[in-house]
């Protein structure tokens, strides 16, 4: 088939899936009554609107319909020659070079800098080597910046031998080794690609910046968002010819750091991203609002799964998500299984935190610290109403699973989820029976997880089943349950950030029979362990530290784990000694923490 004819039945199909709806038909079963919805995507956002159940059989053939009509469409495309190299002398993407560097780098002088600058500044300035650096990771955590405030401490000979290459969707791998072989030829040896997991064939063809240009003295740093691309490359093609730098991870320490915002709770409630550098940072925060949370996840996290699976092996890579891609639900069950995540977490906390056991004091601080002495809590049978609110989440966790999701669709995507860096799971060991472990799932961006676990919350009190409360009761057992999700946040923070400072230790919560260590750090060289309570107040009380102190959990703990040479408790008051246990606030604590490697 020729050109001409190709392009003929692309603009006839073209125009046939321009007059068929698109999205997906999703059914929702209230009250044993099954409704229909359409849910599209529009400039970004998801859309949803009711659908009457005899349209929904021929809405659903349409969109089918739309689907083969696009698969078609996909493989006549992929027909067409590529375009011809042009004789120009044009650069085919867009390219900033000397004075407009300055110009670019000049917003961001002011910004503090990343710890992963060093490595950047390292890269640029050390020996020549065949390797290309690549940056990546999800969007808003400082990629772009980085590369700005490194132009921002160039001299004018360097930046005269710098460039800044923005790739673009439309962009070849072709066209874009034409650019860089005309820099070379000028002499530029600095060279940055923004988003060079746009081109499509980006993870085939990497090989071309290290074994071409980085082995002949350029130094080449490609950054972008799709990170799960760069693994594959760096699998593949790039595999011993790259050097990695994620930006993914940011720690408590950087949060305070570089933006200036000091505070354990506030880290929790917009901590994940870089958004300002610091300037009224919760205002325009990618997890300000439950809305721009899932705006993000959609955005951020599955668009960056899906089209790096859709650019590697010709699509091979998919594996048990194929079905879930071809019929364009893969969007909707990656922020399914993320959003799934962290319910289940809530649901942790509502089961965990809300036993009669544990009332008088949880209430009892919330009184004197959070809600005016109208006693409002006594008037409410807390454990009644957390109770019915963790029916409720049960139920409504199985009412939204609108794409069907089995368990491999959900490890996969899991995977996937870790490989960006976005979870990580935590250790549960139990003694004294061994062989009983488990383990929880931490987020790296802790404002995601509390922007989606407080919208819950919130709608869940907002359900027929609590009408009884006043408006003033319902507010203040959403504030208790919000302090109890802050403080199980806090823990798996502590957690997650001390695992990664500690690469060689062993960093896990060891549970008993009764009672737990909310953390413990084996050290498997020197045979010795460190055991932690954390928790999220600014008071001492010795129920606090009654298990670190309990001689039967020391002495099980240090038959399995050896000699304990530390017992603290991280709180977010001040540092100081209880009964020869160690009390440290926990922002000390993190601040102190190593480098995550």
């Amino acid at each position: 088939m020729d050109t001409a004819d190709l392009q003929e039945q692309i603009a006839r199909l073209e125009k046939q899936i321009a007059l068929l709806p698109k999205g997906t038909i999703t059914k929702k079963k209230v009250n044993d009554k099954e409704y229909f919805y359409h849910r599209r995507s529009e400039a970004g956002k998801r859309q949803e609107k009711y659908v009457p159940a005899e349209d929904a059989p021929a809405l659903q053939d349409q969109i089918k319909q739309r689907r083969s009509l696009e698969k078609q469409l996909r493989a006549l495309r992929k027909q067409l020659p590529k375009r011809p190299p042009t004789v120009s002398q044009e650069y085919a993407a867009m390219i900033r070079t000397g004075k407009e560097l300055l110009a670019f780098a000049a917003g961001v002088r002011q910004y503090r800098k990343r710890e992963c600058f060093q490595q950047l500044h390292d890269y640029i300035y050390g020996p020549v080597q065949d390797k290309v650096l690549i940056l990546y990771g999800l969007r808003r955590t400082g990629k772009t910046t980085l590369i700005r405030q490194l132009f921002a401490e160039m001299s004018d000979a360097e930046l005269s031998k710098a460039a800044f290459i923005q790739v673009v969707p439309q962009n070849t791998l072709s066209e874009v080794n034409r650019d860089l072989r005309r820099l070379e030829e000028q002499g530029f040896r600095y060279v940055f690609l923004d988003e060079v997991t746009l081109l499509e064939d980006f993870i085939e063809g990497a090989a071309l910046f290290s074994d071409i240009f980085a082995a002949c003295g350029m130094k080449i740093v490609l950054s972008g968002t799709d990170s799960l691309g760069f693994l594959f490359a760096e699998d593949e093609q790039l595999y011993d010819r790259c050097i990695l730098l994620h930006t993914t991870f940011i720690p408590y320490r950087e949060f305070e750091f570089v933006l200036g915002i000091r505070g354990i709770d506030e880290y929790i409630r917009y901590g994940g991203t870089m958004s300002l550098g610091g300037v009224h940072y919760n205002e325009a925060s990618s997890f300000a609002t439950k809305e721009r949370a899932d705006e993000y996840v959609d955005t951020a996290i599955a668009r960056n799964i899906q089209h790096s699976l859709r650019c590697y092996q010709n699509e091979g890579h998919f594996r048990h998500l194929q079905d879930l891609y071809e019929t364009g639900e893969l969007t909707s069950a990656i922020n399914r299984v993320v959003e799934d995540i962290n319910h289940r977490f809530t649901l942790e906390v509502l089961t965990r935190n809300f036993k009669s056991n544990d009332l008088s004091i949880s209430a009892g601080n919330l009184r004197r610290d959070r809600v005016n002495p109208t006693d409002i809590l006594d008037r409410v049978d807390v454990a009644a109403v957390t109770e019915n609110l963790r029916a409720l989440l049960e139920i409504r966790n199985k009412e939204e699973q609108t794409v069907p999701l089995d368990d491999i669709h959900a490890a996969e995507i899991k995977e996937y989820l870790d490989l960006l860096d976005l979870t990580q799971d935590i250790e549960v060991l139990h003694l004294p029976h061994v062989g009983e472990k488990g383990s929880r799932t931490a987020i790296a961006q802790p404002g995601l997880r509390y922007a989606q676990a407080s919208a819950l919350i919130q709608s869940l009190l907002l359900d027929e089943t609590f009408s009884a409360l006043s408006l003033p009761e319902r507010n203040a057992v959403q504030e208790r349950i919000l302090s109890e999700i802050m403080g199980r946040m806090m823990e798996d923070i502590v957690l997650l950030e001390t695992k990664l400072a500690n690469p060689n230790k062993q960093v896990f919560v060891l549970q008993f029979p009764v009672g737990e260590f909310d953390m413990v750090v084996f050290d498997p060289a020197a045979a010795n362990c460190e055991i932690f309570e954390i928790k999220h107040s600014a008071e001492i009380v010795p129920a606090q530290y009654r298990h670190l102190v309990d001689p039967q959990k020391c002495a099980e703990t240090e038959h399995r784990f050896g000699p304990i040479m530390a017992k603290s408790v991280l709180y977010r008051g001040e540092s100081k000694i209880v009964d020869g246990v160690k009390y440290e606030n926990v922002e000390v604590y993190l601040c102190k923490l190593g480098k995550p490697v």
